[in-house]
């Protein structure tokens, strides 16, 4: 099995009530409880991000991701697979699903 970034992409913000903060995680929690033991790290949102160039510059990052969580999975296909029921899809964003591979 690899494990899969996904990083979640698009327009969308954080609650802003506490009715929402309950439906949102609440939300989670019914996903992650459909990976079970797929889930090995549940990520977090991501707020501020930089971008530096090869010469050393850097600028703000126009790209970031909203979020990030890593899965396992037996391939690229069962990880997107597992990756369609994610509540960031609902309120219009997209995920992206990378394999990584232990390189050290």
């Amino acid at each position: 099995m690899a494990n899969y970034l996904l990083t979640y992409h698009g327009e969308g913000g954080m609650p802003t009530s506490a009715e929402e903060t309950e439906k949102t995680m609440a939300a989670w929690g019914a996903w992650f409880g459909t990976l079970g033991d797929a889930v090995v790290d549940g990520g977090n949102p991501t707020t501020r991000a930089k971008a530096i160039s090869p010469d050393g510059s850097v600028m703000d990052a126009t790209s970031a991701p909203t979020g990030y969580s890593v899965i396992k999975a037996d391939n690229l296909d069962h990880a997107v697979a597992l990756s369609k029921g994610c509540p960031v899809l609902a309120i219009g964003q997209v995920v992206l699903v990378t394999e990584t591979f232990d390189a050290m």
